[in-house]
């Protein structure tokens, strides 16, 4: 399989890498807005190659000569106002795509882009890798299966060790949409259910910046499942202790916890309890390495069309309407139920 690959920023450094070991993949043709840093990606995933298997990979000069460039899919890892129009791009050219969420930072957005997909008939992933962390899988099998018996309570955590640049803000569309939209889509895929109604809050303590951005850098969210579950999910992006990302599922019969192990960023309070890590989790793409590489690899086996869509377009339009019910709800102070998102969205 020939994969053209765009944006060669961060995350799209380490996806290029990934896919460039990953079986099936023959050859990655790299495009970025500055084509000198796609040029300097593919440089330097060939010198990383280690001998034995890895795909050839080349820089294009453009997004434009990518999707000339005769490949079978494409990755989209650009930046994040670009994605809903390459989105339509590859579906236009018949290509199954991969991209990062979010489709777009708003819902309509998100619907044009979509609607693009469907009248297309072409496949869209949606990046949500938590989906293939070996944690959140094992919960997942342990609710499915009903080992912890009925499901009362779950409590999600992300929190960010460090702020981002102040830059980055604008772009992001607010710490709800940018980060507990994972948790969002994790509460679904893991239970289930669908989350009925939403009460959010959130606060700006930190740098100006955020304010200045009309950004909070702490919120927690309680949503209210559809079978009566309860939900609470907060993220923060003052966690100098180190990246904390956890789901606790409380059940009748058990109880389990995602990211919970030694380099989990907290100490105990308690009299002889365990103590700080010594090396806590410091990022995202540390967190999450192998669940981006599983993820990568599902999506060429999807696209050669040996196993199903693990992530739809559709999936992440869910997430989405659940972080538009919460920006609401943090700016209304009021409860915000999903159906009112929904009806306004047409959907």
């Amino acid at each position: 399989m020939r994969i053209g690959f765009l944006g060669a920023g961060r995350i799209g450094s380490f996806h290029a890498t990934a896919l460039a070991g990953t079986d099936g993949v023959d050859e990655l043709l790299i495009g970025d807005a500055d084509a000198a840093r796609a040029a300097a990606l593919a440089d330097r995933i060939g010198a990383q190659a280690r001998t034995g298997r890895h795909a050839r990979v080349r820089a294009a000069e453009s997004v434009d000569a990518v999707f000339a460039g005769g490949v079978d899919a494409v990755v989209i890892a650009a930046a994040t106002a670009a994605h809903a129009g390459l989105i339509a791009r590859a579906a236009r050219a018949g290509l199954p795509a991969y991209c990062e969420k979010p489709i777009a930072l708003d819902l309509p957005g998100t619907l044009r882009a979509l609607r693009e997909v469907e009248a297309a008939g072409t496949m869209l992933q949606m990046g949500f890798q938590r989906r293939f962390d070996a944690g959140y899988r094992a919960a997942r099998e342990a609710v499915r299966s009903g080992r912890l018996g009925r499901l009362h309570t779950v409590r999600a955590v992300t929190s960010d060790a460090a702020p981002p640049p102040a830059e980055f803000l604008p772009l992001s569309g607010g710490l709800i949409r940018d980060c507990l939209v994972h948790d969002f889509d994790a509460v679904r895929w893991l239970t289930g259910r669908e989350v009925a109604e939403v009460f959010a809050r959130g606060s700006a303590n930190g740098a100006e910046f955020f304010r200045t951005a009309g950004d909070v850098d702490t919120a927690a969210a309680l949503l209210t499942l559809d079978d009566g579950t309860l939900v609470t999910a907060t993220a923060t992006r003052y966690n100098g202790a180190g990246y904390d990302v956890r789901m606790e599922l409380a059940g009748e019969r058990g109880q389990l916890v995602v990211g919970l192990d030694a380099r989990t960023p907290f100490a105990s309070a308690e009299p002889g309890g365990p103590a700080a890590p010594v090396r806590p989790w410091g990022g995202f793409l540390e967190r999450f390495g192998d669940a981006y590489r599983a993820e990568l690899a599902a999506f060429v086996r999807a696209a050669a069309g040996e196993a199903p869509n693990p992530c739809s377009g559709r999936e992440a339009l869910h997430a989405l309407l659940v972080a538009e019910a919460c920006e609401r709800s943090r700016l209304t102070g009021r409860p915000v139920a999903l159906a009112e998102i929904a009806a306004e969205a047409a959907l």
